[in-house]
């Protein structure tokens, strides 16, 4: 017969000290201000710093508990400018012929283009892998959705303590687990510089845009959206 599962009373509750809805603004205080940066100065942040920011995500819900994910992260010159030229190789492909016109436009009011040295200037690179399967060999479930979760949780940890984030997604990004070594069970699912942002940085105005509230929440009403 199976084991029944063991639990444990749940003693190591968080109060933030306030109410909710204050504590949720204070949140939310802090997160309005993340920005998508492709500046970086190259002031260093410590290994320790990362390695808290890999903690903090690595408390992520999964699927089964399965932990479906491997955060490989990157300080040596030499692996952070191979990463850049396999990656610009790849985004040159993206522009010169893989993305759709619509695409392109899309694109337009952000100013990206294939040119990525961001990628050799940020302190580090934390390179987000998805296990297809478990080290022992065993399956995962909802891996997708795992790993977006503990992506957003590493992302909001890099903000609260002061550091600036990109979301870089070359593709395809199998040349991610070639330069890194990395076994095939693991997949290449996100890219993301780490540090300070440049003095002189500056961000697309058009990527400050957000939704107003009453576009993305819909308050159920018994019954009725």
């Amino acid at each position: 017969m199976p084991r029944p599962p063991e639990y444990l009373p749940f003693d190591d509750r968080y109060d933030p000290g306030e109410p909710p809805e204050l504590a949720a603004q204070r949140f939310y205080e802090v997160m309005r201000r993340r920005r998508s940066v492709r500046s970086f100065s190259d002031r260093p942040v410590s290994r320790r710093t990362i390695e808290w920011l890999v903690r903090a995500a690595g408390s992520a819900p999964s699927g089964a508990n399965k932990q479906p994910w491997r955060f490989v992260c990157v300080q040596d010159p030499e692996l952070k400018r191979r990463i850049r030229r396999a990656a610009e190789e790849e985004e040159r492909a993206f522009y010169e012929g893989r993305a759709t016109e619509e695409w392109l436009k899309d694109l337009e009011p952000l100013g990206t283009d294939p040119h990525k040295p961001f990628l050799e200037v940020a302190p580090w690179l934390i390179v987000v892998f998805k296990l297809a399967q478990d080290d022992d060999g065993g399956k995962v479930y909802y891996a997708e959705e795992s790993v977006g979760i503990a992506t957003g949780m590493l992302l909001a940890a890099a903000q609260h303590a002061g550091l600036a984030t990109l979301t870089h997604t070359p593709s395809p990004m199998r040349f991610l687990g070639e330069v890194l070594g990395r076994p095939e069970r693991e997949r290449a699912w996100m890219l993301i510089p780490v540090g300070y942002p440049a003095d002189d940085c500056l961000v697309p105005a058009h990527a400050v845009k957000r939704k107003a509230l009453e576009q993305v929440m819909v308050v159920d009403r018994g019954g009725r959206a």
